[in-house]
């Protein structure tokens, strides 16, 4: 039956929250959607969107479950269902909304949806490599993209001043209206910026980067989902590393004596541990195990 029967059939049969969500549930599995922008799975997303979209708490499904929807609201779930399926958009672009533990961001397709480990390194302050937090007074986010790392990093380090660095100056708009959120602007200063083109001068106790690190060979194979964001955001040349090169070049210039680097690379490891045999990496734990996240002190990086 085609889609769009269903969705006019949808419009007339549903009748409560439990029936919206098990005919997404259906449907997001039929259409066999990628997950990977907040959610992994059919229902987690399902129950994401209905409960956004109806102004319900997300935390909270079973209580309205059985509640019978208005016909406004049952056509608002259904259309917002309906554009994640044909359009393919990730649900925080449908949303405007993107969640990094607590901590909530709003996104739009200027910058890709926030999903970084380093978000989960930063609720720890960087514990035990960073002893006193207090004693962090600056802290560089580099590829700062929506500014969801800056402003957790603001939040970890409040004496610390931020600066967040991008290339594209629609990132930073987006930026500038979450620093505006969490009411952060006297710490965080937003600089365009090619990696440390534009910050002669500056140095930091900190770098924090999620560069672009997805290969050339991925890029191309990427789900129709991922293609809504950025590309600049995402590749970086053949083997993903172009950026941490960049990156791993320069820092020490921009690093404070004691300074720490902390930089994502995907699933990178291998291949950067080849190119740079001799550099000690610390590999940080995170959810996803240790091979996502790097951890250099100033001293160990390149001059």
């Amino acid at each position: 039956m085609p889609v769009l029967n269903l969705f006019d059939l949808a419009a007339k049969q549903l009748h409560t929250v439990r029936d919206c969500l098990r005919f997404t549930v259906s449907r997001f599995n039929e259409a066999e959607l990628f997950f990977g922008h907040g959610s992994d799975n059919a229902y987690d997303e399902a129950v994401y969107l209905i409960l956004h979209t109806l102004h319900l708490p997300l935390e909270q499904l079973d209580p309205f479950l059985d509640a019978r929807l208005t016909e406004t609201e049952r056509a608002t779930v259904l259309a917002i269902v309906r554009r994640r399926i044909e359009e393919r958009v990730p649900a925080a672009y449908l949303t405007h909304e993107a969640w990094l533990g607590e901590h909530a961001f709003y996104v739009d397709e200027r910058v890709i949806v926030p999903r970084s480990f380093i978000a989960e390194l930063l609720r720890e302050q960087l514990g035990p490599w960073i002893d006193d937090p207090d004693s962090v007074v600056s802290v560089l986010d580099m590829c700062t993209g929506s500014g969801c790392l800056a402003i957790l990093a603001a939040l970890a380090f409040p004496h610390a001043g931020v600066d967040a660095v991008d290339l594209s100056p629609d990132a930073l708009e987006v930026a500038a209206i979450n620093v505006g959120e969490y009411d952060l602007d006297g710490q965080i200063a937003l600089l365009q910026s090619d990696l440390f083109n534009n910050l002669a001068g500056r140095t930091y106790d900190l770098i924090i980067s999620n560069p672009p690190y997805v290969n050339a060979e991925s890029v191309a194979l990427l789900p129709q989902e991922y293609l809504h964001e950025p590309v600049l955001a995402l590749g970086s040349g053949n083997d993903g590393l172009d950026a941490t090169r960049l990156i791993l070049a320069r820092a020490r210039d921009h690093l404070n004596p004691e300074g720490l680097l902390v930089v994502e690379i995907g699933h990178n490891r291998a291949e950067l541990e080849a190119a740079y045999p001799h550099l000690p990496f610390t590999w940080l734990d995170t959810s996803a195990g240790d091979q996502h996240v790097f951890l250099l002190r100033r001293d160990d990086l390149p001059a």
